[in-house]
């Protein structure tokens, strides 16, 4: 557990210092964009953005989803694409990384860069052209595409290329608007966009069997499409029926708990936003996630989860019938039986850390590992 929990800290703090809402590496299909598009629209919800601007930005990720489905040869290289969603003061920014062939990068490079240059008219004519040409190709498509997010949002879109091999490199996407819809990128930036953070944000994915994070306020709409993506990801993966049903549970056990010890949205941005970890390998599924708790609560949660953690599975069913079967309903009870129930379903010790920030609060992780297709 102790190389899982300081992947944990060094996930939470990339998020943080490069303020990341959402990272998913992995195939980018029709079901799981859908989740992907629908979890960015509810954070929205509860930022400044408004309508227009919240248009826009879907606009855009909506483009940038099909982008990354348009250039994929092979699963091989499907699973390196990557989503990105980031937010600050300034507004949002959703950038996408994905393996192309090195022949396409000229082509598409050039593409890029005539469309950072033309103004909106212009644009517009291009695309009539462009929707025009009955020889269309699926390539040609992708065009549109990029033509359409420049025209929508604003025309200037930023992008790197990164040699991988002597075959393939890796495109970056990236686009920043304010909370009006605006693009952020004038094209008269005095610093060049680099895309090496996000080739290096992937290889530390890859080299972990990280499939997804988040991190940010979770309220029930946000909360609930984090579950839907998971769902529809569990499903893609081939991951068999009854174990996809305790993994499920298991999140919203998990997420639950970080609803119950939320000491709300301010404590949060200043100490520490909660995350929610999916590590998916060929057998197991580790859930891990994170949040502020104030630290005269600890005591008793830390007993709790050791009192969880003496069972064995046939302690733990009858553990879970006693605690069912008190005459009272208490908030130690209720608590304690959610645990229960994360244990039980996962038949593995929970593992669980208090690191404390001040005299006042600490940050509280809770990870859970699920074996999958053990027939």
């Amino acid at each position: 557990m102790a190389d899982h929990t300081e992947l944990f800290r060094k996930v939470r703090q990339i998020m943080m210092d490069d303020n990341l809402m959402l990272v998913y590496r992995g195939a980018v299909t029709g079901q799981n964009s859908i989740s992907l598009l629908f979890l960015l629209e509810k954070e929205m919800l509860n930022s400044e953005f408004g309508l227009t601007g919240r248009k826009r930005l879907f606009m855009f990720v909506l483009e940038s989803l099909q982008n990354l489905s348009r250039h994929i040869d092979s699963a091989e290289y499907a699973c390196m694409s990557l989503v990105v969603y980031s937010k600050n003061d300034t507004g949002y920014t959703v950038t996408t990384g994905n393996v192309i062939r090195k022949e396409e990068e000229p082509g598409l490079k050039e593409q890029l860069l005539l469309l950072n240059k033309l103004g909106k008219e212009e644009l517009r004519a291009l695309y009539r052209q462009k929707l025009g040409n009955t020889t269309l190709s699926e390539k040609g498509g992708a065009g549109l595409g990029l033509i359409e997010m420049a025209k929508k949002t604003g025309n200037k879109l930023d992008f790197d290329f990164i040699r991988i091999n002597d075959e393939l490199s890796y495109f970056v996407l990236s686009k920043a608007v304010d909370a009006s819809g605006q693009n952020i990128n004038t094209g008269h930036q005095k610093s060049i966009f680099r895309g090496d953070s996000i080739i290096k944000l992937e290889k530390m994915m890859a080299e972990n069997n990280i499939a997804s994070v988040w991190s940010g306020h979770l309220t029930t709409d946000i909360e609930k499409q984090v579950l839907s993506f998971a769902e529809t990801k569990m499903h893609e993966e081939d991951i068999e029926r009854r174990a996809q049903r305790k993994i499920f549970n298991i999140m919203v056990e998990c997420l639950q708990n970080i609803s119950k010890y939320n000491p709300g949205i301010e404590i949060e941005k200043k100490l520490g936003r909660p995350v929610a970890m999916v590590i998916m390998k060929e057998k197991e599924v580790r859930i891990t996630t994170g949040n502020i708790i104030k630290n005269n609560k600890i005591i008793v949660l830390s007993e709790k989860l050791k009192t969880v953690n003496r069972y064995d599975k046939k302690g733990l069913k009858e553990l879970y019938r006693i605690s069912l079967a008190g005459n009272e309903i208490r908030a130690e009870q209720t608590g304690i039986l959610g645990l229960i129930d994360i244990a039980r379903k996962s038949e593995h010790k929970l593992n669980f850390e208090f690191e404390k920030i001040d005299e006042d609060y600490s940050y509280y992780s809770l990870s859970v590992l699920v074996d999958v297709n053990d027939n």
